[in-house]
């Protein structure tokens, strides 16, 4: 690494993004990272308010883009053009023992997402791009935009897309999320701002998979959820 190598971390405001960016930050400084967010159509703004909040915690560049347009004809539940309810229980309720992509699965999100942060990172001549990815998003295939393999395959794409210039890092692939609230309470990760339930409101709640994982995720660390203070 030299002193000028500069990072894209895709931040959605999120557990994983958040513990993310804390370790670029660490890593690189703040100075060379850039947070960038993205609008997909979702049912709130709790998470681009987060991912603000976050940003400006750590004191690093912030960028945004709305691709929501590109998701209008989904029927996914975890975006506002969709009459589908958000499930509860966690992905392996919903799955009844079949893989496969579950009803919050936005379709091939995370390619368009790292296509065009590939694009923005070169432009701001940052030589990583940073995803959090984890293992209990791919499990199953409930995500299969998360998957070590679609990882292996976006790297390899990316790196020859920008002639090398550029290179995709989800060091978080084969990680639990309590593997990785055990390092974002080791880097002081503010928690507190963080947002990640598929539902909008005031609190989480508490019965949507991203809500029931994150609680298991802080359980298994003995922590409480600093999000859940009142």
């Amino acid at each position: 690494m030299t002193a000028t190598e500069k990072a894209l971390v895709l931040c959605s405001g999120g557990v994983d993004s958040t513990t993310l960016l804390a370790r670029a930050v660490a890593r690189y400084g703040a100075e060379n990272v850039y947070a960038l967010s993205i609008a997909y159509g979702q049912r709130h703004i709790r998470e681009i308010e987060a991912a603000r909040a976050v940003a400006a915690h750590y004191g690093v560049e912030q960028r945004f883009l709305d691709l929501g347009a590109i998701f209008a004809d989904s029927a996914c539940s975890l975006l506002a053009a969709s009459d589908a309810p958000v499930p509860a229980g966690t992905y392996a309720d919903q799955q009844a023992g079949e893989a496969g992509p579950v009803s919050t699965y936005v379709p091939f999100r995370n390619g368009l997402f790292l296509s065009a942060a590939a694009s923005m990172a070169l432009s701001l001549e940052c030589s990583v791009v940073l995803y959090g990815a984890h293992a209990d998003d791919w499990a199953g295939a409930a995500y299969p935009d998360c998957s070590p393999e679609f990882v292996a395959a976006m790297a390899r794409a990316i790196a020859e897309g920008t002639g090398g210039e550029l290179r995709l890092d989800a060091p978080f692939v084969h990680c639990s999320k309590a593997d990785i609230v055990r390092e974002g309470l080791a880097l002081a990760v503010p928690y507190e701002l963080t947002w990640s339930c598929y539902e909008g409101g005031d609190a989480p709640c508490g019965q949507c998979a991203t809500c029931l994982d994150r609680a298991r995720a802080f359980a298994a660390n003995g922590a409480e959820d600093p999000a859940l203070k009142e």
